[in-house]
């Protein structure tokens, strides 16, 4: 991607993955420090919203909790679900970009009814039926967004948890966000492989595939907002063990930061088996054709959706579609209304 040419700059949705870079400079680490000491003493944490305000902030969150081994049990649930189960012991985070989302606001709502003090709403908007709903709503810096698919909110949200997660680790000095911020205007400026392109928009489904950290289950949402290709998630190394029989050889499988021992088997299973292409968006070369970003560390993550939006920007492009205007996808999933 590249601002300074129009073929770019005209749409809101890359101008809004662009912004992300000062997003993430300016982010005040700060601002978890207080709200980390309540869900620590209490030891339990949902983290809920729709579609992409919970995919990879909520589960990039589960993924660095476990490795942490932090004294803490985090989860997450569609507002939906999770409005069966018992939250009177947990700190609930309530995700709504627009603080209008149905599920979300009801669930907040029925917190409140049932007395659970520790409901926080997460938002880019002020004044809405989510903050009346919590106790305390923390409103990113982000703004709100023009195109459909959401973008530099993601981020926002996940280095949002992610802080709360490293004020109980002890580790929120170790995070550059000045460093980041630079790797992310990479990951989202470098070129892609022409053949790349010219396979994915030829493909009748793209699949992402790897671990279940939000980063390949995003960029699928995002594939069909962005692309309005068919695509599909493949977690672990579930591409391997059964839908080989039903994929095309046309069809191309993303693999997000593969796991070297089983590189082989994908490439003994999808590329000689089915005929397809397998590539990887890794922070190293890898024996598949490789995307390539920087090493940020335990911080990479957000460097794979970047490389996603960009490679997803030029498939988009490559296919003549207007980036901000899906035909049937909503800004708003399921807006309540009063």
């Amino acid at each position: 991607m590249n601002l300074k040419d129009q073929r770019y700059a005209q749409y809101a949705l890359v101008r809004e993955m662009m912004e992300t870079v000062d997003v993430v400079r300016n982010f005040n680490l700060a601002q978890t420090k207080d709200v980390a000491q309540t869900v620590r003493s209490l030891g339990r944490l949902l983290l809920t919203g729709e579609g992409s305000s919970r995919i990879f902030p909520a589960k990039n969150a589960i993924r660095k909790a476990l490795r942490w081994q932090l004294d803490l049990s985090v989860f997450t649930e569609g507002s939906r679900q999770a409005a069966e189960y018992d939250l009177s012991r947990f700190a609930v985070f309530c995700a709504s970009n627009s603080g209008r989302t149905k599920e979300v606001v009801l669930l907040a709502k029925k917190l409140k009814e049932n007395g659970n003090p520790n409901r926080f709403g997460l938002s880019a908007n002020t004044g809405t039926l989510l903050e009346e709903a919590c106790t305390k709503t923390f409103i990113l810096t982000c703004g709100w967004e023009q195109a459909v698919a959401a973008t530099k909110s993601v981020m926002e949200q996940a280095l949002f948890y992610e802080s709360l997660l490293r004020h109980i680790a002890g580790t929120i000095s170790q995070v550059n966000l000045s460093k980041l911020a630079d790797q992310i205007e990479t990951a989202l400026t470098m070129p892609i492989d022409p053949s790349i392109i010219k396979t994915a928009i030829e493909a009748p489904t793209i699949y992402f595939a790897g671990y279940n950290d939000g980063v390949a289950e995003e960029l699928t949402l995002k594939t069909n907002e962005i692309t309005r290709n068919k695509s599909d998630y493949l977690e672990g190394t579930y591409a391997v063990h059964g839908i080989e029989e039903v994929m095309d050889p046309k069809d191309i499988v993303f693999v997000v930061d593969p796991i070297d021992p089983e590189i082989e088997k994908f490439q003994d299973v999808l590329v000689k088996g089915v005929g397809l292409k397998v590539v990887a968006i890794a922070n190293r070369p890898t024996p598949l054709p490789t995307i390539q970003v920087p090493n940020a560390g335990e911080l990479t993550p957000y460097l794979y959706l970047a490389a996603g939006w960009n490679l997803l920007v030029e498939i988009g492009l490559a296919l003549g579609i207007n980036l901000d205007k899906p035909t049937r996808a909503r800004k708003v999933g399921n807006e309540l209304v009063v």
